[in-house]
């Protein structure tokens, strides 16, 4: 294995893997570490959103709220802690929707899913410097169709979008 870089978030290594063919190949692996995601819903028939500035990608994306695990920190507390920190609500449940690889091709990051139920204004605010974010209400039940014309395009989006719709409440 060669370090290629390491940095605060994320680090890129080459290596050499042995596929299940017995084949050796030598790739490039991102490690940026797990995450978390949450599909925030209001009582009311409607969900909360971020519009957030990627930089990577040069422009706004509609997405769910979403964060970095801490070293050694539980999912669940990180999804409350992003829910804060992104939407400025809290919430009642948290309920696990699973989890997804982002990128399996070249990196093993990990999204853990949940569903955030019962929101309600948070006493603790504090975004982050870094990031460019603006809540956005939406109807449940438009979700779907702005999935299909690409209103949502972000993936852990989309996938907490096909974990949460149809589930009882």
């Amino acid at each position: 294995m060669t370090e290629i870089y390491r940095g605060k978030r994320l680090a890129v290594e080459r290596r050499e893997y042995v596929l299940p063919n017995g084949k050796r190949v030598e790739k490039v692996s991102v490690h940026p570490g797990n995450a978390v995601a949450m599909l925030p819903f209001f009582g009311d028939g409607s969900c909360c959103l971020i519009r957030q500035f990627r930089f990577v990608v040069g422009t706004y994306i509609l997405e769910a709220p979403a964060g970095t695990l801490e070293p050694g920190e539980d999912p669940l507390e990180a999804a409350r802690r992003e829910l804060i920190e992104e939407t400025g609500f809290d919430a009642e449940t948290f309920i696990p929707r699973g989890w997804i690889y982002t990128t399996p091709g070249f990196s093993d990051e990990v999204i853990f899913l949940y569903e955030a139920r019962g929101l309600f204004p948070s006493s603790i605010h504090e975004k982050d410097e870094d990031e460019v974010i603006e809540t956005v209400r939406v109807r449940t039940g438009d979700l779907p169709a702005m999935v299909r014309d690409g209103r949502i395009s972000d993936a852990k989006t989309i996938s907490l979008v096909c974990r949460c719709m149809g589930q009882e409440r």
